[in-house]
């Protein structure tokens, strides 16, 4: 592993900028001395680890020095002025956002409600420091660095850790296109969530991996010949599917292995966008193509920006494999996916930021921009339409507000039961009604991002068997169930459907009569 001082060598070629580097490290272990971790190292090698992470992702100078202070101001009796004297305000923004961050996770405790709370914080968060994404990327860091030392732990911060991980970080990572990131944050998560499925699909992977390689070495070698052949040059390496992508995977076909096909991929990296589709080109002139499973991710990248073009074939022999297409620009956004955007556009980037004006940042990154204008409005004083502001950082969940303002996020398509059950099952248990955005509206009325639920209660209420038709998340379901079945409501329906309702059996006949 290189050590700091060669990565900030290799990245900053400029002395000064590497000596503001060294004066941050002395800065941070003034700051931190004394301090240990639980693994009883000097608390300062986690923001050094955090700086060598940044640096590796290519992050512009002012990250990097705030990667080394980010904890500085929460955990010392460092105020955040001393840190804008010396470093400078840019810097100092970044390690307040950071801070602000750790505040809102500071207290939970309680892993039950630990993940719905998180998430929420999270997103306020997401707006609170919206203006500077690189807030975010930091924090991206920072959390990589303790999943890889969460060994020191005791079991319950483990699975917390794990858990927010697996919930927040890892999809924040995916809607920023960090896709080796968000790897690596799921592979570290499930291991300690789920040890014993972790460790028993890692061996099934493992072992069916031992004949694939051989199989994809010789049509790599096809390949690689075809394409000398051609004169067209690439660079030629496989891809593993993560345990944890196995593991969703599997879920998704009923536990059937026969039906994966994609457990090893072969990636081909080129110079330009015309030999992508020239690979591709000669890829189907080597082997069947399966038509349903070419998908064109150039001409169309998904949400987060991820470009490729995407086959699976059938060889001669039976063989099925998928291949991957790509520019190495695109490669490596799909690797860094934003950090990538500072590599490229670091100049430019870092002083938008230090102008106070909105950074540019691609297209497929226009949800960063919203939260940024949304910023601009809220310190203005302005209103901001929060059903008008898109926020698809967790595509399939929608925010929601209660009258005091704390958040709650939810599945789409959730409805007003699933917010109270979300808030609390007692709450839930008394509902009478509800109120949206300050209108009362019926117990089917789908939720929206932005809405602000009230829960009418009455002493007299209590859990109805019909409500199993009004909610859609399993957790308020499990809940009212259990409700139910505490209330004897459901054994009370099954008793009445089997038993005959009135004096008569069920051939229809009086049950004191006599067939004629």
């Amino acid at each position: 592993m290189k050590t700091l001082a060669s990565l900030a060598r290799e990245k900053f070629p400029r002395e000064t900028d590497r000596g503001q580097i060294y004066a941050a490290t002395d800065f941070a272990k003034e700051k931190h001395a004394g301090q240990k971790r639980l693994s009883g190292e000097d608390y300062v090698t986690h923001p050094l680890a955090v700086a060598r992470i940044l640096l590796e992702w290519d992050m512009d100078l002012d990250s990097v020095i705030a990667g080394l202070l980010h904890d500085v101001v929460e955990d010392t009796d460092t105020p955040l002025s001393e840190i804008e004297e010396k470093f400078g305000e840019d810097v100092a923004r970044l390690v307040d956002g950071v801070t602000k961050v750790g505040m809102t996770r500071a207290g939970r405790d309680d892993i039950s409600t630990y993940l719905p709370e998180t998430k929420d914080n999270l997103a306020k968060l997401m707006i609170a420091t919206g203006s500077d994404i690189r807030v975010i990327i930091i924090k991206l860091a920072d959390r990589l660095h303790n999943l890889r030392t969460l060994e020191f732990q005791p079991r319950e911060k483990q699975l917390k850790k794990a858990r927010e991980s697996l919930e927040v970080f890892g999809p924040l990572a995916d809607r920023l296109n960090m896709g080796r990131v968000r790897t690596e944050v799921e592979e570290i998560a499930f291991r300690y969530i789920a040890p014993k499925r972790y460790n028993k699909l890692k061996r099934e992977l493992d072992f069916h991996l031992g004949s694939a390689r051989k199989k994809l070495d010789k049509i790599r070698g096809e390949v690689a010949a075809k394409l000398r052949e051609e004169k067209l040059p690439a660079e030629i390496d496989g891809r593993v599917k993560s345990v944890y992508s196995l593991h969703k995977k599997l879920e998704k076909y009923d536990g059937d292995f026969d039906r994966i096909h994609d457990l090893m991929a072969l990636r081909i990296v080129v110079d330009d966008v015309s030999t992508c589709y020239l690979v591709l080109g000669v890829i189907h002139s080597l082997y069947t193509p399966m038509i349903a499973r070419i998908k064109d991710y150039i001409a169309r990248p998904k949400n987060n920006g991820y470009q490729s073009l995407h086959t699976t074939v059938e060889t001669s022999d039976g063989q099925i494999v998928e291949f991957q297409i790509r520019t190495h620009e695109m490669h490596d956004y799909a690797e860094r996916g934003l950090a990538a955007s500072f590599h490229y556009n670091e100049n430019k980037l870092t002083e938008v930021y230090k102008s106070g004006k909105l950074a540019p940042l691609p297209a497929n990154l226009k949800w960063i921009q919203d939260l940024q204008e949304a910023v601009v409005k809220l310190r203005a004083g302005k209103k901001v339409d929060f059903n008008a502001l898109k926020i698809h950082i967790f595509s399939d969940r929608i925010f929601v507000y209660t009258p005091r303002g704390d958040i709650f996020d939810l599945p789409a398509g959730a409805l007003p039961l699933d917010f109270a059950y979300r808030v609390h099952t007692d709450l839930a248990a008394k509902a009478s009604g509800f109120k949206i955005n300050g209108k009362m509206v019926k117990f089917d009325r789908e939720l929206k991002s932005g809405d602000i639920v009230e829960v009418l209660t009455h002493n007299k209420t209590s859990p109805k068997l019909d409500w199993l038709k009004k909610i859609m998340t399993s957790h308020a379901r499990t809940k009212l169930r259990s409700q139910l079945r505490h209330q004897n409501i459901e054994t009370a329906r099954r008793e009445n459907i089997q038993k005959p309702t009135g004096p008569w059996n069920r051939r229809g006949n009086n049950s004191g009569g006599k067939k004629n």
